[in-house]
């Protein structure tokens, strides 16, 4: 259980922040880099879900920023030997949760026509909000897969947040109108 009693501490006032494993890491680092982005990602989450009433598609909103939480515990707990299993004390995004969202993709794709364009992000207000939690998805990706050039990530990690910025692809389709309501990209059109 997380108990914050004080909000600051000034022990980042040296330009570090703490890690799960008691290390510091520059505000700069790779690692506080990526943790950023998924905090960025999780708050445009949480801006869409706004936009949404209460159902399947919000609940789907409210669990993947659950999960980003636990990808953010899993980024801020390093792992010199790649060793990735989750344990009491060490919270590890997982395969399971990889699967949720590809069942959650299947299930919001089986309404919708086939593409046939790229789709500009936009439509309904509720879409292209969902669009942009999918480009900080996406921003989050590349900042995690920089991180892994240099350090060990949880292939689980990794894998999760690249389904997440496709689920939220489909899930913006579905808000609009089951892509009905899609703005489609003309190639060109504007030479």
């Amino acid at each position: 259980m997380v108990k914050l009693n004080k909000i600051y501490t000034r022990t980042g006032d040296d330009g570090t922040t703490g890690l799960v494993d008691g290390s510091r890491a520059a505000k700069h680092s790779a690692r506080i880099s990526a943790i950023g982005r998924v905090d960025e990602s999780n708050s445009a989450i949480g801006l869409a879900a706004c936009h949404l009433t209460e159902g399947p598609h919000k609940q789907l909103l409210t669990r993947a920023q659950n999960d980003l939480f636990d990808l953010g515990a899993d980024l801020a707990t390093p792992s010199e030997d790649g060793d990735f299993t989750p344990s009491e004390m060490v919270l590890r995004v997982v395969p399971a949760q990889v699967t949720w969202l590809e069942d959650q993709i299947d299930s919001l794709n089986e309404e919708l026509e086939p593409l046939t364009s790229f789709v500009l992000p936009g439509g309904s207000e509720a879409a292209a909000r969902t669009h942009v939690a999918r480009a900080t998805a996406r921003a989050a990706e590349r900042a995690m897969t920089r991180l892994s050039e240099h350090d060990a990530v949880n292939p689980s990690a990794l894998a999760y947040i690249n389904r997440l910025s496709d689920c939220l692809f489909v899930l913006a389709r579905v808000l609009n109108d089951n892509g009905r309501a899609d703005v489609k990209w003309v190639p060109g059109a504007n030479r």
